[in-house]
């Protein structure tokens, strides 16, 4: 995949372009189903398929009294569009002065003149422009206006719910990891530098721990116990990860540590992405050190039992 920065950056030799437009936050299947749309309508035509997206996500420059908390980062973002097969991504700066173009300049001077589309892909709920003036009865026009065909994908179901980024936010804020899981097509990652931590863990309770910097306005799950994957650079562990305050040592602040099963790597400084399978249980505090190891051992067992589950059928039973 080709990833382009800015306008200015799009290449010239673009063929047939199939383009699908959106913040794709979380890369969930709702966002999945336009990807394969996109592709299947550029085969059609031997021509390129296109994403574009905006970086920051939108509400963040238009609205920042909102503490938006997004499920991925633009690096993640990148990765899993590449994943689903996608030839280019163009990633537009958002800004204010951008966030005033109309939804005709918009169709007209990027869409037409610039990409010159030949087919555009959209979700059955968007809209755009200034205002976000552009529905898709607008788009419509515009594509028998310039000669572009408008194709409108359907809502993706899981369950009962219509999938999307905020339902997604919601469910791993009350720790729903699983149900978030089969939204996203993948767990949930909670990614983050490994940190000099309190020490408690190994020399105290003989389960050593990595530390994860979880940043302010990233997505974190709701305090308490998870089974998780965690990927070390290419390779894959499993573990337990608690998230929370460590109220049996008097903890104030939040914290994300992971007990990784059957390693001893010094990891201090490096990035690391934790896959949420299941909440096991809440976040309490013991009487003592030797309650919590208790629990503790208890918690490795369950996390397996669910680890072992997710990898045979899918499901963290």
């Amino acid at each position: 995949m080709i990833f382009v920065k800015g306008l200015q950056n799009i290449p010239s030799n673009l063929k047939n372009p199939s383009i699908t437009i959106g913040n794709f936050d979380g890369v969930h299947l709702g966002h999945q189903a336009l990807f394969k749309k996109t592709i299947e309508c550029a085969k059609a035509q031997d021509g390129h398929s296109i994403a574009i997206t905006f970086h920051p996500h939108p509400t963040r420059v238009l609205r920042p009294e909102i503490p938006l908390k997004l499920i991925c980062d633009l690096e993640q973002k990148i990765e899993w569009i590449e994943e689903q097969g996608i030839d280019i991504l163009i990633c537009i700066p958002f800004t204010k002065d951008f966030a005033a173009t109309s939804a005709t300049n918009f169709v007209k001077n990027i869409l037409v003149e610039r990409l010159k589309v030949s087919n555009l892909i959209v979700g059955y709920d968007y809209s755009f422009g200034r205002n976000r003036e552009g529905n898709i009865n607008f788009l419509k026009a515009q594509g028998a206006l310039y000669n572009f065909q408008v194709h409108v994908v359907a809502p993706v179901v899981v369950g009962s719910l219509i999938v999307s980024s905020t339902l997604i936010r919601e469910l791993v804020s009350e720790g729903k990891v699983a149900t978030a899981c089969k939204m996203l097509g993948r767990p949930f990652e909670l990614k983050g530098e490994v940190i000099e931590g309190a020490r408690r863990g190994g020399p105290i309770l003989g389960f050593p721990t990595a530390n994860i910097l979880v940043k302010e306005d990233q997505l974190c799950p709701k305090v308490g116990v998870y089974a998780v994957f965690v990927k070390i650079e290419n390779k894959e562990y499993e573990g337990v990860l608690n998230i929370g305050y460590n109220p049996t040592f008097g903890g104030q602040q939040l914290s994300a540590e992971v007990h990784i099963f059957d390693f001893s790597q010094d990891i201090y400084g490096k990035t690391i992405r934790i896959k949420l399978i299941k909440r096991l249980r809440a976040e309490k505090k013991f009487s003592s050190p030797k309650a919590l190891i208790e629990q503790i051992q208890k918690d490795i067992l369950d996390a397996k039992t669910a680890l072992s589950n997710f990898l045979k059928s899918g499901k963290p039973l």
